[in-house]
């Protein structure tokens, strides 16, 4: 991988893979250009071959891609892979997939998942969306975690949330049976905005009840994104589902 740079000289993160088939029309993200270090760059460079996975739009063998057949968890939109590092080193028997389109945030798990020499996780540089679509085989998936995602709280852009009624039909599809999908937010309109959506998907049963949430549970570390919501006097709202035949 090649050093990206500006027309300015300044250095700025690689568009992540993208495909021209089946694009989707309105994205759940935008691409922040943000400044992409060296040591981010390094990070591609050297440990790109050992944790990344490349797109490749076809049904993936994550046995292959591990070495081994264990559950998998699947961790979309990782952000700078706080708490993707420390649920691979505190659950070693489970293979931990993780996706995220910013590619400095892919650069600094990139870097602590070497530093921590953890060989049960691996990544994407892509759209989730697609990679779901596309790369993960239905009912393969022991847990999905989406933690803290944009909550695009402007009305006019409510249409890009992430979580919408065909994307939790998908995720129930790649949900085994008695799989678990764990969110959480700390703006209280997606959090309703969730519970519109999941309470009403076929297959999705809320664990504590219809509209309701549960206490962090000890497997989610506080994240960096959670500190600051807190700080401006946010809630935040952690929301359990189990995959039923219901």
């Amino acid at each position: 991988m090649t050093d990206p740079f500006s027309s300015d000289g300044a250095k700025v993160p690689p568009k992540p893979f993208t495909v021209t088939e089946g694009r989707r029309e309105i994205r759940s993200f935008v691409l922040r250009q943000g400044r992409f270090t060296d040591a981010q760059q390094r990070a591609f460079d050297e440990q790109w071959p050992r944790y990344g996975l490349d797109y490749t739009g076809t049904v993936r063998d994550f046995d292959a891609a591990f070495g081994r057949n264990a559950p998998r968890v699947l961790e979309i939109g990782f952000g700078n892979g706080e708490a993707l590092r420390c649920a691979a080193a505190r659950d070693p028997a489970r293979d931990h997939i993780g996706i995220e389109v910013h590619a400095p945030g892919v650069g600094r798990l990139l870097n602590a998942l070497a530093a921590d020499d953890l060989r049960n996780v691996r990544v994407y540089h892509h759209d989730a969306v697609e990679v779901l679509e596309r790369e993960v085989a239905d009912a393969s998936l022991d847990e999905v975690r989406i933690y803290f995602p944009d909550p695009w709280h402007k009305k006019r852009h409510n249409k890009r949330r992430l979580v919408q009624p065909a994307f939790a039909d998908l995720l129930v599809r790649k949900l085994r049976d008695d799989g678990r999908l764990h969110l959480a937010t700390d703006w209280q309109d997606y959090a309703e905005h969730m519970w519109d959506v999941l309470d009403a998907t076929k297959g999705l049963r809320n664990r504590a009840g219809a509209r309701g949430h549960v206490p962090r549970p000890e497997w989610r570390p506080q994240t960096h994104f959670e500190t600051r919501g807190q700080r401006l006097g946010h809630g935040v709202w952690d929301l359990l589902y189990d995959r039923t035949d219901d």
